[in-house]
């Protein structure tokens, strides 16, 4: 039996449906029940085992060697941050994964610890945006050196211990807030087909600078339904000058 999940938001550069294919009849009724189907359903997994395990050994090793490298970076930002505002150093957020598994992603912290006094003044801009894909203009929350961290994608160091742990991947999707998934279409859930990435698509074509939730989403597709560790490579090598020009950065 085939089934077809439409998909009206994007536009014709994609195809017009998701064509997925299953046995049981009642499997509308078991999408309905479980959103996640149709990741496990897509499964990058199986579709190639070899190169799948040539990705997560990749990710192992090279997060590895990342964080002996990084461990310098590591220590100067710790003290940075505690030297301008008293918190953690660590910021974490609940993040849906790979089938649906949630997962803690961990960041440098890069607001102040008295950034809840400011929220008055973020829920107004709030109010003129209430897509998926939102940006706050000089976010009065954010540190000095947060702003320098996140121009330069530095306070996503610390997810290379979640790369590591096999909650996420050096390339893939962007990791999806588990507070927005309210907002998301049931096809939408083909993101995550695969574990999310700390690069990707996303991120090489201008991150923070695409407001429209529908390119990402056609960026993000083509991601899952090409995907080979070539474009895993390929991505990898477009993130360095994006990272060191700072370009498209939260």
């Amino acid at each position: 039996m085939s089934v077809y999940i439409e998909n009206k938001s994007i536009d014709s550069n994609i195809n017009d449906s998701l064509l997925y294919k299953a046995e049981d009849k009642n499997i509308i009724q078991l999408q309905k029940a479980d959103p996640f189907w149709i990741a496990r359903n897509f499964n990058l997994q199986k579709r190639d085992a070899i190169q799948w395990t040539i990705k997560r050994a990749f990710d192992i090793v090279a997060s590895s060697i990342g964080l002996i490298v990084a461990s310098p970076i590591f220590l100067m930002l710790s003290i940075l941050i505690k030297l301008e505002s008293r918190g953690p150093v660590f910021y974490k957020s609940k993040r849906t994964g790979l089938y649906g598994k949630e997962f803690y992603l961990y960041k440098f912290r890069s607001m102040r610890q008295d950034a809840e006094l400011y929220e008055d003044k973020v829920r107004e801009q709030f109010k003129e945006d209430d897509s998926i894909m939102y940006k706050i203009e000089d976010d009065p929350r954010i540190s000095r050196i947060g702003k320098f961290i996140r121009k330069y994608s530095l306070d996503e160091l610390p997810q290379l211990f979640n790369v590591i742990k096999g909650e996420m991947s050096l390339v893939g999707p962007r990791a999806r807030a588990t507070r927005d998934l309210w907002l998301y279409k049931k096809w939408h859930y083909i993101f995550f087909a695969t574990v999310p990435g700390i690069t990707g698509m996303w991120q090489t074509n201008g991150r923070s600078n695409l407001k429209d939730f529908d390119k990402v989403v056609k960026l993000e597709y083509e991601y899952i339904t090409s995907w080979n560790i070539i474009l895993d490579f390929y991505l990898l090598l477009k993130t360095i000058p994006a990272v060191i020009l700072g370009k498209g950065a939260a």
